[in-house]
């Protein structure tokens, strides 16, 4: 019971992050001067699309916000079979 609670808040925390990296980011929680002061950590969100304006890549930032959180994830299974 305790694992499956843990299971689903490690979920829900990268979902959060996720979420928080993508451009579908609606919450300001914090100020403009950024999470704990840093810029690059602005409130609107959309981290994958700020790392990649200017670049060739950067109409894709969707297709590559989407295959790095499915890696992320693959990841993360991973790892807690391994642990299991």
């Amino acid at each position: 019971m305790t694992r499956r609670v843990l299971y689903l808040l490690l979920a829900a925390v990268i979902g959060i992050v996720a979420l928080y990296l993508s451009r579908f980011w609606i919450f300001e929680f914090w100020g403009r001067e950024g999470l704990f002061e840093i810029e690059a950590l602005r409130p609107a969100g959309g981290i994958v699309g700020q790392w990649l304006r200017g670049t060739m890549l950067a109409p894709f930032e969707l297709l590559i916000w989407m295959v790095g959180l499915f890696l992320s994830l693959s990841v993360v299974q991973r790892l807690l079979d391994r642990w299991r």
